[in-house]
């Protein structure tokens, strides 16, 4: 259990949307308490439930749910968003209410909001995490990204995780010219590291993102994956009570989850990773210098434009989820593969910290 004696406490919390924004405040968690700060976590869902496993000697909070509900049909998210809308802005205001309390009975001094609109203060330095500057949304792409930087200019600092050049792995999401925006670019992060080992697995699976899509892909992938057969570590993207499950199915062996030390090794054990084009997920594979093929979670422009933008720097193919057949796999055999060539890739945490001191 740590000591926090006197630590200034600071507030993180990740949207629960998926697993990666709570994957990603992995690193500046560890990277908080060894600058001596003490981190409190606050989300909900799933999210919350990872950091919770990850870090249980920290106190941690459970903010309202945006309750955001993804639709089986992937072209109609935006419309079920924009029919959310009054549900996910009442969660903001009673999370706004939340953080308030736990600023005051917890004398936090600082707060890292990843993607969350409500946690921030004008008591407090209030930091906002994201790779996305630009918010693409199809037709309605100007009004998501002018909504989104109103909400980025009401923090003190705005850190984008990725790099500020041409070697970016965000592309057009994460730049934006003439913005009056006190924004960083800290460099990718990533909870992993690189490490030279034998490989155990000729495909990794890595699944994740919210329902019920997450579980639709999963149905899809087990069925195709009947004709393969290579070694497989199929990871189910679920948060249980139980991180492994005993089902195999001929060359699969199938996880519910893992956490950070064991999903870093199977990453670094793995020939090929199978995974959606989330953000997070990019800056991991980045990191491990592993080959990727990408399956883009349907009608989340985010994702579909990062999956096109690696496929046209040559990184890693991809496909539309209803196309894919196992056979495509053998694309990647064209493909260079992630480089982390910026070595060492270190983000200057204890520079970025100097906003709460």
């Amino acid at each position: 259990m740590p000591n926090f004696t006197n630590n200034k406490k600071i507030i993180i919390a990740p949207l629960n949307w998926g697993l990666g924004h709570a994957t990603r405040c992995i690193p500046i968690i560890n990277a908080l308490l060894k600058e001596n700060f003490e981190p409190i976590i606050a989300s909900d869902g799933d999210a919350l439930k990872l950091l919770q496993k990850e870090f249980p000697e920290l106190k941690n909070f459970e903010l309202p749910s945006y309750s955001i509900q993804y639709t089986k049909k992937g072209e109609n998210l935006k419309y079920r968003l924009l029919f959310d809308s009054p549900k996910i802005l009442k969660a903001i205001k009673e999370e706004k209410k939340n953080i308030a309390k736990i600023i005051e009975e917890e004398d936090v001094s600082g707060i890292i909001s990843d993607n969350r609109f409500g946690v921030r203060s004008k008591k407090i330095p209030s930091v906002y995490l994201t790779h996305q500057i630009n918010v693409l949304s199809g037709s309605t792409t100007f009004f998501t990204t002018k909504f989104h930087q109103k909400i980025i200019s009401k923090f003190d600092e705005c850190w984008v995780p990725d790099y500020e050049d041409s070697a970016n792995l965000a592309g057009d999401l994460s730049h934006f010219d003439k913005l009056n925006l006190n924004i960083k670019y800290i460099g990718p992060i990533s909870r992993f590291t690189y490490r030279n080992v034998s490989k155990k697995y000729d495909l990794l699976v890595l699944l994740s993102g919210p329902e019920p899509q997450r579980s639709i892909l999963e149905e899809k992938l087990l069925k195709e994956l009947k004709s393969y057969n290579k070694k497989v570590l199929f990871i189910r993207g679920a948060i249980s009570d139980k991180e492994k499950l005993s089902m195999r199915n001929k060359n699969i062996e199938i996880v519910n989850f893992m956490l950070q030390n064991e999903l870093r090794l199977a990453i670094n054990e793995s020939e090929i990773i199978l995974a959606r084009s989330g953000y997070s997920t990019i800056m991991d594979l980045e990191k491990l210098n592993a080959k990727a093929f990408f399956i883009p979670t349907p009608g989340q422009f985010e994702q579909e434009y990062l999956a096109m933008y690696l496929k046209q720097k040559r990184i890693a193919p991809f496909s539309d989820q209803i196309l894919f057949n196992i056979k495509m796999l053998n694309e990647i055999n064209y493909f260079s593969g992630f480089s982390n060539k910026k070595t060492p890739n270190k983000v200057n945490f204890k520079s970025l910290f100097d906003v709460f001191v």
